[in-house]
């Protein structure tokens, strides 16, 4: 696997001293990992957050061995996650896409829907601009994977979207995240409660 292209950041676990092992959302080629050398050094630490958008070139001497991958940051959503509720809600939906997606299969409409989703998280003035696009990529999700899931009525008011926020919990923690939920479900039930905090 050698490509160059753009990707939407997941996630970026440590590896060794300096290095990280990013996990990224690409459009042709889906979800994809790939080694980064020197990734908790000073010039790349900026570059290395959740919701960033990359490019990247991806490396590997076999299909086998872990990708190297060399990134150039494209887009920063670093200033939301001095938000509490948009970080809280970058956290949630690159934690669950990165840990519900398989490996090297394409999803462009779930590319598409989560750059508009931490498009409309950073720059809508509050979480009403963002909470149906936020339910709509959860049940799309779901969709994309097999397990239905539909997207939320035009009417449904906010009240309405936390209704379906919370019975879409149940099916994204069976379907999507069983055996290996980590504290992926702990970043929603963050979420919810900021959310439950901007409705009361």
């Amino acid at each position: 696997m050698n490509f160059r292209a753009p990707a939407i950041l997941l996630a970026a676990r440590p590896h060794g001293e300096t290095a990280v092992i990013a996990r990224m959302l690409t459009e042709e080629h889906g979800l994809v990992a790939g080694y980064v050398a020197g990734g908790r050094g000073r010039q790349l630490r900026p570059v290395v957050i959740p919701a960033n958008v990359v490019e990247v070139d991806l490396r590997a001497r076999s299909d086998s061995q872990l990708p190297f991958a060399r990134l150039e940051l494209t887009e920063s959503r670093g200033p939301w996650l001095a938000e509490p509720l948009p970080a809280a809600a970058i956290g949630w939906v690159t934690a669950l896409t990165a840990t519900a997606l398989p490996e090297r299969n394409p999803y462009p409409n779930l590319y598409s829907a989560l750059i508009a989703l931490l498009d409309a998280i950073c720059h809508a003035p509050s979480a009403r601009g963002w909470l149906r696009a936020l339910v709509a990529y959860e049940a799309l999700l779901l969709r994309e994977l097999g397990y239905g899931g539909a997207p939320p009525p035009a009417e449904a008011g906010l009240e309405s979207l936390l209704e379906i926020l919370a019975a879409q919990g149940p099916l994204l923690e069976r379907y999507l995240l069983a055996d290996r939920r980590g504290d992926v479900m702990a970043a929603r039930a963050m979420l919810r409660e900021r959310l439950a905090k901007m409705a009361g």
